[in-house]
């Protein structure tokens, strides 16, 4: 998944970035959005899809203090661990299910 951070007139501060994740929808916008909202340095943090017929979505992120780049890549590993622990459990699960049959 490619990230760009959007051309804007903004100061050179990174507290405040709007990112595009190409090839990306609302699935990762909206769980990517309510882990960064839950860390207690971020001011806002919300997505938009421009346009349906577009593969990519607008990731906004402002921060009280630290960097967005730096929250943006801490929901992103926060995510995958996560999932590891989803598909774990899951897996568990599944073979606890098998092993009844």
């Amino acid at each position: 998944m490619p990230i760009t951070k959007l051309a804007s007139n903004e100061t050179f501060d990174d507290t405040c970035r709007t990112f595009v994740l190409e090839g990306e929808g609302h699935t990762l916008g909206n769980v990517l959005r309510g882990i960064i909202s839950s860390y207690p340095d971020v001011q806002f943090c919300g997505y938009s899809v421009p346009h349906p017929a577009e593969n990519n979505v607008h990731f906004r992120i402002q921060m009280h203090q630290g960097q967005a780049t730096d929250a943006l890549k801490r929901g992103l590993e926060d995510l995958v661990k996560i999932c590891d622990v989803t598909l774990s459990k899951f897996d568990k699960s599944l073979t606890s299910f098998q092993s009844r049959e």
